[in-house]
């Protein structure tokens, strides 16, 4: 699922994210600062970084709204989907960000969704707890070194030192507020013939049986448990959700966000997830309770050295929003 910006920004951290240290400067005026990178270009395209010739960057962490959007404000526990780019002071070349992921007119690039607070994979802890009172449509700038940015997770191996300017820029694309435990709600459809049952008791995993002496079909399967009233769900829109996983041949779960703190956010319609999810989610309302065959093909079967390679994966997902 993973793409190579983020794998590029990944390699940065060596470590799980620590809690912040220390103060950081914020500043909502686009005037040149001194010591500071400048930024231009709009909101929503790569943006153009440049620092003085010969200049020294501030020694202070700084945090600039670039420009102000219109949006929600965005708080800690929000889901939040971005885009970024990232180069060091005195280097322009770009480490990274969203910008050069694939896409194009017909089809939107990849961009993270993620929970303001939490840990991301790709965004340091204090990169993203700077979207946090910014509204959706904002730009933000954040500079500091990479010790004060990334601290003891900085990887060694990323050929950055603690001492290194970095310069990212970090565009909000959107910003909705899903509570962790929140579920689908509704009477639940029967299984279809030859699908799985489910049983989704509130609050934990979903009990996911499969059909004995029914041989696992080879073509995707999919149906709507409980349908929704909410929009429909957007390539390129990052959906919020509830998911429990097992895998066909033995019933076994291998995987839930209820084991992992509830709801969690992902980008549909770009590759950032298994194309069965791509297929299979897209165009479904918020609402829906969602229940997914996907055989290899479709999941893992891409990619040999993962353990569920050869698994047809079973997935009932609820659809609480989207971002």
């Amino acid at each position: 699922m993973n793409y190579n910006t983020k794998r590029r920004i990944a390699s940065l951290l060596a470590v799980p994210a620590l809690l912040f240290t220390g103060a950081c400067g914020s500043d909502s005026s686009n005037k040149p600062v001194a010591g500071v990178a400048e930024v231009k270009g709009k909101f929503g395209a790569k943006p153009e970084i440049s620092v003085p010739k010969d200049a020294k960057p501030t020694d202070k962490t700084v945090v600039k709204t670039v420009s102000e959007g219109s949006g929600t404000k965005a708080k800690k526990g929000d889901f939040v989907r971005l885009d970024y780019s990232v180069r060091k002071w005195d280097d322009p070349t770009d480490l990274g960000g969203t910008w050069a992921a694939p896409g194009g007119d017909k089809q939107p690039h990849r961009q993270p969704v993620e929970r303001v607070g939490q840990q991301s994979q790709q965004l340091p802890p204090k990169v993203l707890e700077s979207v946090s009172g910014q509204k959706a449509g904002s730009r933000v700038l954040i500079q500091g070194t990479a010790g004060d940015l990334i601290g003891q997770g900085l990887n060694p191996q990323s050929g950055l030192t603690a001492k290194d300017t970095l310069v990212w820029v970090v565009d909000l694309a959107a910003v909705a507020s899903v509570a962790p435990n929140s579920e689908v709600k509704g009477s639940q459809a029967a299984p279809a013939e030859g699908m799985p049952t489910v049983k989704a008791e509130s609050q934990k995993a979903a009990t996911i049986t499969i059909p004995k002496g029914v041989k696992a079909p080879s073509e995707m399967k999919e149906q709507v448990l409980i349908k929704g009233s909410g929009p429909k769900v957007k390539a390129g829109q990052g959906l919020i959700g509830q998911y429990t996983g097992v895998k066909w041949e033995d019933g076994k779960k291998f995987d839930s966000s209820w084991d992992h703190g509830g709801a969690i956010g992902f980008q549909l319609g770009t590759g950032s997830v298994v194309p069965g999810w791509d297929k299979g989610l897209v165009g479904k309302n918020v609402g829906d309770r969602v229940l997914l065959v996907i055989p290899p093909s479709l999941a893992y079967g891409a990619d040999p050295s993962h353990e569920l390679a050869k698994n047809t994966l079973v997935f009932v997902v609820d659809i609480l929003g989207t971002v």
